[in-house]
C-alpha cells in the first residue's frame, strides 16, 4: 500500500527526482564557478560549448544558481506537502 503511495511513478516519486536534479544543476554551476580563473578549465569549457569564449559569465552562474535555488524550494515543500498527505492517510486508517 505504501509503495502507491510514495513509490515509483507516483508525484512524491517524481517530486523526489526533482530535488536530485535540482541538486545536480547546482553541483555543475559550483563547479563552473570554482573552476572560473583556470586555464585549463576554461579551455575545457571552449571544448564543451564550442565557443572560443573561454570565461564563465559569473552574473549568468549566479542568476542560475538563484532560478535553481527557488526551483528546489518550491520542490522541497511540495514533496513535505506529499508527506504530510501520506502520513495524514496513514492515521485515518
Amino acid at each position: 500500500m505504501l509503495t502507491r503511495l510514495i513509490g515509483a511513478g507516483t508525484t512524491a516519486a517524481q517530486l523526489k527526482e526533482g530535488l536530485d536534479t535540482s541538486s545536480q544543476v547546482v553541483r555543475g554551476i559550483a563547479h563552473r564557478v570554482a573552476n572560473a580563473g583556470n586555464p585549463d578549465f576554461a579551455q575545457a569549457l571552449d571544448a564543451a560549448q564550442g565557443t572560443g569564449a573561454g570565461e564563465v559569465d559569473m552574473e549568468k552562474e549566479m542568476v542560475a544558481l538563484a532560478d535553481e535555488q527557488l526551483r528546489y524550494e518550491a520542490t522541497a515543500n511540495l514533496l513535505q506537502k506529499v508527506y504530510q498527505q501520506v502520513r495524514s492517510s496513514i492515521r485515518e486508517r
